[in-house]
């Protein structure tokens, strides 16, 4: 539940920052977009793609994936589409669209729980170590 809590204060954070750039001049709206959304579109993919057959819409615990990505994170898809979504928002300027991102956050962190719940169940002391060593 720690880990549940720092993310949405991480986010509260975060779409703040996202508030003071979404004023930012379109130029630098844009530049912004460029430098977060894109490397943040190719992370995305890139860690659906390390994920493989281990990819499920509900929380399946198929296999526990721990390289690549995944070495470091234990959601890479989650954060970097989080990252593509709030690079799309300061590009729009759509400052409403913060409050909207926000509500995905808390609900994918619900997610993410949900998924640890049942690869902690599955892989037991393995995931336990593996959680230890990987941020979110």
């Amino acid at each position: 539940m720690e880990t549940s809590v720092l993310r949405i204060a991480g986010a509260a954070v975060v779409a703040a920052l996202g508030f003071v750039a979404s004023s930012l001049d379109a130029e630098y709206r844009i530049l912004f977009g460029i430098i977060a959304g894109i490397p943040s579109l190719a992370l995305m993919f890139l860690s659906r793609r390390q994920l493989g057959a281990s990819f499920s819409v509900r929380p399946e615990a198929r296999a526990l994936v721990t390289t690549g990505l995944y070495a470091r994170i234990r959601h890479p898809m989650y954060v970097f589409l989080d990252i593509l979504l709030l690079s799309i928002i300061v590009v729009s300027g759509w400052k409403l669209l913060l409050v909207i991102w926000g509500a995905l956050v808390v609900v994918q962190t619900i997610q993410a729980s949900r998924e640890e719940k049942v690869l902690a169940a599955r892989f037991g002391d393995v995931y336990a170590a593996y959680t230890r060593r990987t941020w979110f």
